[in-house]
Order: structure tokens, then C-alpha cells, then sequence
């Protein structure tokens, strides 16, 4: 599988580390190349240095030829914009996006973006450790 990611933070180095050593063709891609520090140097996926919002970028980083998209960069409005692009102009079948605000992610699903919130993980998570501390009550 050919896979594009936007945003080489925590997440994204973690999942390009990931996929790579299952066998899947990666390409990240950061606005910042300090931002490619946190890959491990066997890592053997291709980094590039530019937006996810960018054409140039993304037809350099074969997003013609790509199964898949993720955007994981800092900033909803470039996630989905970015997402949107590779879905809409180029034709990615599968596009999943990081939306940090909950209500944000749930309108975006409704409108056909393959979404996930971080933040309400997080509520979930915390309320489940919250109440499992208190003893269920």
C-alpha cells in the first residue's frame, strides 16, 4: 500500500515507523525537516520537506499514485483542506483525518471525511480512569 502522511509530529513518526515495517511504501511529509529528527534512521519511507496544502508538494510526494492519506498535522483547518484536496483533486480513496475539536470532527464525518478526535478519546479515557478510581460511583 502507498501511503502519504502529513505531519511528521509523535503520531505521525509512530505511524510511519509502523507502516513501513509492515511493508507499505511511505511518504512523509512536514513543513518543518527538524520535524523528520524523530524517525528512527533506518526508517526507509521517503521524507519531504513542505505543505500537505501544496500541489507541488503533494505531487512529489506521489500523491497521484497513493492508496491512502492521513493528516496529522498540528492544525485542523490545514488537516482538512489537505484532506480534502487529496480526496477531492487526486482521487485518494482513503483519507483519514486528525480533528482535534470534537464537534468539528463529528460535521466533517457527516460531510464524508474519514475523522478521528484525539480529544474526545481523551474525555473518554479520562472519565473511564475518573470513575474506575472512584469505584464506579
Amino acid at each position: 500500500m502507498r501511503v502519504v502522511i502529513m505531519g511528521c509530529g509523535r503520531v505521525g513518526a509512530g505511524l510511519a515507523e509502523q507502516l513501513t515495517h509492515e511493508g507499505h511504501e511511505v511518504t512523509i511529509l512536514d513543513t518543518n525537516a527538524f520535524a523528520f529528527q524523530r524517525l528512527l534512521p533506518e526508517f526507509s519511507g521517503k521524507r519531504l520537506v513542505g505543505s500537505g496544502t501544496d500541489d507541488r508538494t503533494l505531487i512529489d510526494a506521489g500523491i497521484e499514485q497513493a492508496d491512502c492519506f492521513i493528516a496529522l498535522a498540528s492544525g485542523d483547518n490545514r488537516n482538512i483542506l489537505a484532506s480534502e484536496k487529496a480526496k477531492e483533486v487526486y482521487g485518494v480513496k482513503t483519507v483519514v483525518t486528525r480533528v482535534r475539536d470534537p464537534l468539528r470532527s463529528e460535521l466533517f464525518a457527516r460531510l464524508g471525511l474519514k475523522t478521528f478526535s484525539p480529544t474526545k478519546f481523551g474525555i473518554n479515557l479520562a472519565h473511564e480512569a475518573l470513575v474506575t478510581a472512584a469505584g464506579g460511583q
